[in-house]
């Protein structure tokens, strides 16, 4: 299954992948994104590592953060260089409708490791966890395509894309109105980052 790939490949390249995340490009999203999220609220980061830079970020800011991810290592990880979160090994696939409920969502090149015809249930689910409303900010790909990618830190890893009107729609099928939607070339891949409101 896809799910225990991603599992086992982040097992095996947890440091290496910390070691080599550009821990400062994604600060100007965040930035705006906790503009929107009311003082000292709830934060949950789905797909959240090992809590850099995204935890320390918001944490830094006053909020509360919940973080969740399928690898015990990067979480264990996000523990350590995050000790003022909670965090809790997590299979996003498996959330359930009204599970958490929070101020916030947060969720970095997590949702295209699991299958995109999992995607509109998976932000319907993230919707429900707003009740009094709230800003999400997500990382999905900007093309269609799907399959394994062999030399991921040295592992194998799947990803799952829609193209990116698609993932617009997706969005705003599940209540949420788009206030930015970006291609970030910051990096080696193209990654479409959309911040927006239920």
């Amino acid at each position: 299954m896809a799910n225990d790939l991603v599992k086992q490949s982040y097992e095996k390249v947890a440091k290496d992948y910390v070691s080599k995340r550009d821990q400062f490009k994604s600060l100007k999203y965040l930035e705006r994104f906790s503009q929107l999220v009311k003082q000292g609220g709830a934060i949950l980061d789905v797909g959240c590592g090992a809590g850099l830079p995204v935890d320390r970020f918001l944490i830094k800011k006053g909020f509360s953060v919940n973080g969740l991810d399928i690898s015990p290592k990067m979480v264990k990880l996000a523990k350590r260089n995050v000790p003022q979160a909670f965090f809790e090994v997590k299979d996003m696939s498996e959330l359930n409708k009204g599970e958490y409920r929070v101020d916030g969502i947060v969720s970095f090149y997590a949702i295209f490791h699991i299958g995109r015809e999992q995607h509109q249930d998976l932000l319907k689910k993230f919707a429900s966890f707003m009740p009094n409303g709230g800003p999400i900010l997500v990382t999905m790909g900007a093309e269609e395509w799907e399959g394994t990618e062999e030399n991921f830190h040295g592992e194998k890893m799947f990803w799952s894309f829609y193209g990116k009107e698609k993932n617009r729609k997706l969005l705003e099928n599940a209540g949420f109105k788009i206030l930015s939607d970006e291609i970030d070339t910051s990096g080696n891949e193209r990654h479409q980052i959309i911040i927006a409101k239920i």
